[in-house]
């Protein structure tokens, strides 16, 4: 596919706090998306001044999180941008150790959760539209069962393996021309514990 580190793992307060903004968020998706993109791309799409995205977008420059992109057109005033890395990491043992810390994680955790859960709404809404070959194909889900915190990792592990897969398979499909009928899907998993 390409050589960019796969899930690069955050393990500094500074990138996860610049990472962890709602429109920084937003413009992270949007690149992962589209592959590459300029700030007035992306200010059409999160509907929000130019000038605004492009502060944001030299802000996730600054941590390492997107860089800058080979231009994709002949106009030399625009800058395009790309994720730096294919996807990324964010565990919670890596910010346990000081309350700050903590409590900076538990806040992203949150931030992301919420985009998802918007996501989904966003979903819900527009269903009628869809049609219902991609309304019979999307699922919504809860399964419980009873593991131990090593095959919860497998599990888990397991699952990412399948989801990567049929990612690389589409985006090769796609690259080979095969776009008719292929949209962009959201995957959502949360695998946590808990005591009813």
């Amino acid at each position: 596919m390409n050589d960019k580190e796969r899930d690069r793992r955050i393990t500094d307060l500074g990138t996860l706090k610049a990472l962890a903004h709602p429109l920084r968020m937003r413009l992270m998706r949007g690149l992962t998306i589209a592959q590459a993109a300029t700030a007035s791309q992306l200010a059409e799409q999160v509907d929000e001044a130019v000038s605004l995205v492009s502060y944001h977008l030299r802000k996730l420059a600054q941590y390492g999180l997107i860089q800058e992109a080979e231009a994709r057109s002949t106009d030399s005033r625009e800058r395009w941008w790309e994720p730096a890395s294919d996807g990324l990491s964010i565990r919670h043992e890596d910010f346990r150790d000081a309350p700050e810390k903590a409590a900076a994680h538990t806040a992203a955790s949150r931030l992301f959760f919420e985009q998802r859960a918007d996501m989904y709404r966003n979903y819900l809404d527009e269903r009628a539209y869809w049609g219902e070959e991609w309304n019979a194909a999307a699922e919504s889900s809860e399964a419980t069962v009873r593991l131990t915190a090593a095959e919860l990792a497998r599990l888990t592990a397991e699952m990412l393996a399948l989801v990567r897969r049929y990612d690389e398979q589409g985006r090769a499909a796609e690259a080979a021309g095969d776009t008719e009928g292929r949209e962009t899907v959201a995957v959502h998993t949360y695998s946590f514990p808990f005591r009813p």
